[in-house]
């Protein structure tokens, strides 16, 4: 009878998207936190400072995990670095900000389509 013949196959090698990153590297990075959109809230507090910009109330140190990062465009992944796109908001004025683009959906009847 015939020999059978052993074909090898090349595991394909991981490409780089568009900004030289493979996947593997993205999600490294993510888990360290040391990709760029892990770090915007830092910045933005850094920018804008420990208040929030609806109500005025000021933060401290021991306080500033009531301040959020509110993106003006509603696009989490529009982070620049001059902070233009961020406003902080303290917790409650951002479920306000929020709530309220759920109303007008709702009276408007698209349900945030």
């Amino acid at each position: 009878m015939g020999s059978r013949q052993r074909i090898k196959f090349r595991r394909p090698q991981p490409q780089k998207p568009e900004g030289g990153k493979t996947v593997n590297e993205i999600i490294r990075e993510l888990k360290e936190g040391v990709s760029p959109a892990s770090n915007y809230r830092e910045q933005s507090l850094k920018i804008h400072g420990l208040i929030c910009a609806k109500c005025g109330r000021e933060f401290d140190f021991k306080d500033r995990n009531l301040l959020t990062v509110h993106h003006k465009d509603g696009n989490h992944r529009n982070n620049p670095s001059d902070g233009s796109n961020w406003e902080n908001l303290c917790i409650y004025c951002h479920d306000d900000e929020h709530s309220r683009s759920m109303l007008g959906d709702y009276l408007k009847g698209t349900k945030g389509e």
